[in-house]
């Protein structure tokens, strides 16, 4: 029989180490999925994650049972993402303008079928602000409702249902001129 979160957390904050690792093999995979989307680079992606459960098994005393566990940890993990991004725009580009100079996408943290994603994209996916980004990933890949988005990132109702949809948008005009871009080429070519 699986226990609950809200079970492994009551234990974990009782000292009990394994409830928290339990926690942690639950919700890795999630966590992976989106960080890896929404900052690309592997390295930086586990980075993230490490330092959300990090974080979370720091502050489980101030975890209030109401929430759900992988919803406040999502909240957690959403903040290192746009720390980790903010660091990187003091940088270099985050996406070059030219695909054709565009890093090699990261590897997926686990390899299912169902949940491989084309490097078109992806690619795509990356040339989004971060906040669209952010907001595609959370509705469209983790299920989360526009409310919950809303609680995850601070934002407004409304500022998180606009930003799905400019995303979603943007994401699809993206996806278009690659694709009638292709076809271009490869009708010059029959």
């Amino acid at each position: 029989m699986s226990l609950s979160d809200s079970e492994l957390v009551r234990r974990a904050r009782e000292g009990d180490v394994e409830s928290f690792a339990v926690l942690v093999r639950r919700h890795y995979p999630g966590c992976m999925r989106f960080a890896v989307r929404m900052l690309r680079e592997r390295a930086d992606a586990e980075e993230a994650v490490q330092d959300a459960f990090a974080s979370a098994y720091r502050a489980l005393a101030r975890y209030q049972e109401r929430d759900r566990f992988g919803t406040w940890l999502m909240q957690i993990l959403v903040n290192r993402c746009r720390s980790l991004l903010r660091g990187r725009s003091r940088g270099p580009a985050l996406v070059p303008l030219d695909p054709a100079e565009a890093p090699e996408p990261a590897a997926e943290p686990t390899a299912s079928p169902d949940d491989s994603w084309s490097d078109e994209v992806q690619d795509a996916l990356m040339r989004l602000r971060p906040a669209l980004r952010e907001a595609v990933l959370l509705h469209y890949v983790d299920g989360y409702p526009c409310e919950e988005i809303a609680r995850l990132t601070g934002a407004g109702v409304s500022a998180v249902k606009m930003r799905v949809k400019r995303g979603r948008e943007q994401l699809r005009t993206l996806l278009q001129e690659r694709y009638d871009g292709r076809r271009m080429l490869e009708g010059d070519r029959a």
